[in-house]
């Protein structure tokens, strides 16, 4: 991981574009959203484009995948930030759980309670090399906090600082909150401390592997909310409790709502998985419904290496659970 610099990702994928062209990305940008509902942009949202969309997903004017053919920089940048369908998963490394278990333990108790304590809003995203939070306001400009592979990040206004957090205390110290167990009241499953002054175990190349598989599953579920017909369809959100990004969509009054995700492994799953979990009961008799943990389907993270179209392969098994 190169050393962190200031960054509008939007800004930058439109600087790489024909005059006159303006990039969708899945990553936040500034400036800080002010909408109270989200405090948080949508980044593939067309509207108030002044050019032609260029967009990772369905509903711009043109897909990343159709402009980057002949221009092998452009093509390079759009597969690094996932913004292209072509990419293909690459094998776990070794020390994937422990970096992900120390990930998930500077997501819950440091970055997603900075974004708490700045805004009432909890929700993370992916931001390239791992997560982060969206872009919010201070009298310095506006700031993010985010996990960049193994190194901790602040950029506030133009300035960027960084460390290689050796244990929770410390991170929390370096963004400036006070380090605790329970910051927000409502969680049904918070995640159980380790402990403030344990050493967190980051691997760089495993966290930069965590870091791909939210690139990968932002651009699948970012294109899952462009499903022609989904319905109160919401936003997709890295939860810090269960260390996964999300969206949920579909009438609850019908039964069809249900949440779509991207879990990096947890205690029922060795290797990330997708997964869809209905608001309502399943009919476990239909083997789609085939999770043992909990009461929904999911997709292996095998299955999606072995696929020459992981994306496509993600989007059919995330549709037939829509239809189900």
């Amino acid at each position: 991981m190169t050393t962190p610099t200031v960054r509008n990702p939007c800004a930058e994928a439109t600087a790489l574009l024909p005059d006159g062209h303006e990039a969708r990305v899945l990553e936040p940008s500034p400036p800080a959203d002010t909408d109270r509902a989200w405090l948080a942009d949508d980044p593939t949202d067309p509207a108030g484009a002044e050019g032609t969309v260029v967009s990772p997903v369905s509903g711009g004017d043109l897909t990343w995948d159709a402009l980057t053919g002949d221009d092998p920089g452009l093509a390079a940048y759009a597969h690094d930030h996932w913004l292209t369908r072509t990419r293909q998963l690459d094998p776990l490394p070794d020390r994937f759980a422990a970096t992900r278990d120390a990930m998930h333990q500077l997501a819950f108790f440091v970055v997603a309670p900075k974004r708490y304590a700045q805004t009432g809003k909890l929700g993370l995203r992916w931001t390239a090399g791992g997560f982060g939070t969206p872009f919010y306001a201070t009298d310095a400009g506006d700031e993010q906090v985010r996990m960049e592979g193994d190194l901790l990040v602040v950029q506030s206004g133009a300035q960027v600082r960084a460390i290689r957090p050796r244990t929770v205390r410390e991170a929390c110290a370096f963004v400036g909150i006070e380090c605790r167990d329970e910051w927000f009241a409502d969680f049904h499953d918070p995640l159980t401390p380790t402990g403030p002054d344990v050493r967190l175990e980051l691997d760089p190349v495993a966290a930069g592997a965590v870091g791909d598989w939210f690139g990968f599953a932002t651009a699948v579920l970012e294109e899952l909310r462009r499903t022609p017909g989904a319905v109160d369809v919401g936003r997709v959100q890295l939860w810090p409790e269960h260390f996964d990004p999300a969206v949920e969509l579909g009438d609850g009054r019908s039964g069809q709502r249900a949440s779509y995700g991207a879990s990096p492994g947890d205690a029922g799953h060795d290797e990330p998985y997708l997964y869809v979990a209905p608001w309502r009961e399943v009919d476990k008799s239909d083997p789609y419904w085939n999770d043992t943990s909990f009461d929904g389907a999911s997709l292996g993270y095998a299955e999606l290496l072995d696929s020459t179209d992981p994306v496509g392969t993600a989007l059919q098994f995330l549709w037939k659970g829509m239809s189900g």
